[in-house]
């Protein structure tokens, strides 16, 4: 479904360190198996939620026309008319200032920037009452001959949004929609799960949502990911560079539909495969101002977490920051850094490949997208690696919980298990090529977009 190109697949492994330093409270990017990782490629994850979204091969996708995005563009041809109407109007000299005056009115009102018609989300199943700030969601075109469509959720912020910061948030990867951030980190909701696995969840508003003081744009990118679609399959195999050049795209024309936010500063924000995405993106943008793109976007730089940075440097930091956190032992650390000199990320030596397998079962229980939080799946994974007793005392129940917890706790990380029996053509989900997702569980995510009254509310493609 979401391939990588082989410039891409020269960086996929990136995002695949469980030991990364995490920000408390997010979800990690995609760590695969801990500390090494030696194959050259990898299926990148779709989250379950989206896969309704996957076109099958020799299957026609019909799709259906999303609502009015151009209409800021059409309110500039109006403006227009409506200029000329004026200016005769004026000519016609006293008996027509009433409707001169009412043409500068429409003048003004067109002029001033507002939603496109039919974006604004004016209420979203499970939530009870008025949304906290405007909501809008849709669909933006990005490329019109393949159809490739990238979807938007925007929030506008609780505090000042004709002031505030605007800030483009990208979950990693690569492949994890950004309704990620938006549902399990730092959106304007808590979901509470509805008890089942496909009932509705129940939304509370969050305290600590970021839309609290800026306005938010959560953006599935590249095509195929989240509710994000093409319809040309040949879209869904991508790179880095042909990602930041849609997103850049993308940009460009969400502008053109609020240009309300033209002047607000500029932000552009993710986490761990992000790493990626951010900076080529934050690239594209500046490219586009230096070369007079319009419109002309107030950007004033980028914000990265628990970031992908570079192969062999993040590779090597593993085990100093499994040692630094005390998670292994001086003893077993001095044996590492002896057999391996300080070589951890593609080790040939057979010496220190043991020192590394011995340093991944005294891991294997934690959870290594936040190792201060539990483990979702409780004690079964301990349960069934007997090298687990080796831990020291203080950490056998480190990591590990049978009590349901918040799910903004849960931290979440997608990387497919290597050469996973996968049919071309279609996104497997985690039980069907593994035991199950490590350490967290995509159940509210998935019953609440999902759910054909949401998917209607926020403007998104039937399921």
């Amino acid at each position: 479904h979401y391939l990588t190109n082989r410039q891409e697949r020269n960086s996929v492994n990136k995002c695949r360190h469980p030991l990364l330093p995490p920000i408390s409270g997010a979800r990690h990017g995609a760590p695969a198996s801990p500390v090494r990782h030696r194959h050259p490629v990898a299926w990148t994850s779709i989250p379950p939620y989206i896969s309704a979204r996957t076109p099958r091969p020799n299957i026609l996708i019909t799709t259906a026309q999303p609502a009015t995005r151009d209409s800021s563009l059409a309110t500039t041809a109006h403006s227009t008319t409506v200029r000329r109407s004026l200016a005769r109007a004026m000519a016609g000299g006293r008996r027509s200032g009433f409707a001169a005056a009412a043409l500068l009115l429409l003048v003004f009102t067109a002029g001033c920037g507002a939603a496109p018609q039919g974006a604004e989300v004016t209420g979203l199943p499970g939530f009870d009452g008025a949304l906290p700030s405007k909501h809008y969601a849709g669909y933006v075109t990005v490329d019109e001959k393949h159809g490739r469509n990238l979807f938007y959720y925007a929030v506008e912020s609780e505090r000042d949004p004709a002031k505030d910061p605007v800030v483009l948030w990208l979950n990693g990867g690569p492949g994890c929609s950004s309704f990620d951030g938006f549902v399990y980190e730092h959106g304007p909701f808590n979901f509470e799960s509805g008890g089942s696995v496909k009932s509705l969840p129940k939304l509370h508003l969050n305290p600590y949502s970021w839309s609290k003081v800026s306005t938010m744009i959560y953006l599935d990118s590249p095509a195929g990911v989240g509710l994000s679609y093409s319809n040309n399959v040949s879209d869904y195999e991508t790179g880095d560079l042909k990602t930041a050049a849609d997103s850049h795209t993308f940009l460009l024309k969400w502008f053109q539909l609020y240009p309300e936010f033209l002047s607000n500063p500029f932000y552009i924000a993710g986490e761990s495969y992000a790493g990626v995405y951010v900076p080529t993106l934050s690239h594209e943008v500046v490219k586009g101002i230096q070369g007079g793109a319009k419109p002309t976007i107030n950007f004033k730089g980028y914000m990265v977490g628990n970031g992908v940075c570079d192969t062999v440097f993040d590779g090597n930091a593993l085990v100093p920051f499994a040692h630094g956190m005390g998670l292994i032992s001086e003893e077993i650390y001095q044996q590492a850094f002896t057999t391996c000199d300080g070589n951890y990320w593609n080790a040939s030596d057979g010496t220190c490949e043991s020192a590394l397998v011995k340093i991944d079962s005294l891991i294997s229980e934690l959870n290594i997208y936040d190792i201060l939080e539990p483990c979702y799946h409780g004690r079964s994974i301990k349960e069934a690696n007997p090298q687990n007793s080796k831990l020291p005392t203080s950490f056998k129940d480190l990591g590990t919980t049978n009590k349901p917890f918040p799910v903004r706790t849960r931290m979440l990380g997608r990387a497919w298990p290597l050469r996973a029996p996968v049919k071309a053509g279609r996104v497997p989900l985690w039980q069907e090529v593994a035991s199950g997702v490590p350490c967290m569980s995509d159940e509210v995510a998935t019953a609440w977009l999902d759910n054909d009254g949401v998917r209607s509310a926020i403007h998104a493609q039937s399921v």
